[in-house]
């Protein structure tokens, strides 16, 4: 289920939102999608901050990049496959591939840097997956 703020997003935007059976066939058939991953905005602050950015980023893109909802059933599973390690995120696709992730909330100025580069790459399989820094990593001196 999604906090009321993102499905009011979704209801007034007219926004899809798709699953792990749906995605690839929803995905191909748009030249760009941006795919939100909310998590869970019980937890997560920026996960409502992130929604409420994704209506405008639609109209700075010019309606160009298709924004995409992925349902919560289907977050950890799609999360698998594109090999991001924090919520909310969303992944950009070209007909259905691979282009790139923003992670967490960005300032505007960044958004407008980093997405026309993610656009503008070839795509590619997801990075390998990195823990986020400091963690898995045993202090010196402690041993198990």
């Amino acid at each position: 289920m999604f906090s009321p703020l993102l499905q009011s997003i979704i209801d007034r935007e007219g926004y899809t939102v798709v699953t792990h059976d749906t995605l690839d066939e929803m995905a191909q058939t748009h030249d760009f999608v941006m795919l939100f991953f909310a998590g869970d905005a019980a937890r997560l602050a920026e996960s409502n901050d992130v929604a409420v950015v994704l209506p405008e980023l639609d109209k700075a893109l010019g309606g160009n990049v298709t924004p995409l909802i992925v349902s919560r059933d289907s977050e950890r599973e799609l999360q698998r496959r594109y090999l991001f390690n924090a919520f909310p995120a969303i992944v950009f696709l070209r007909r259905g591939d691979y282009l790139g992730v923003l992670q967490g909330i960005l300032d505007w100025a960044d958004y407008q840097v980093q997405i026309p580069e993610i656009l503008s790459r070839d795509p590619s399989a997801p990075p390998p997956f990195k823990f986020p820094d400091g963690c898995g990593v045993a202090p010196e001196g402690l041993t198990h």
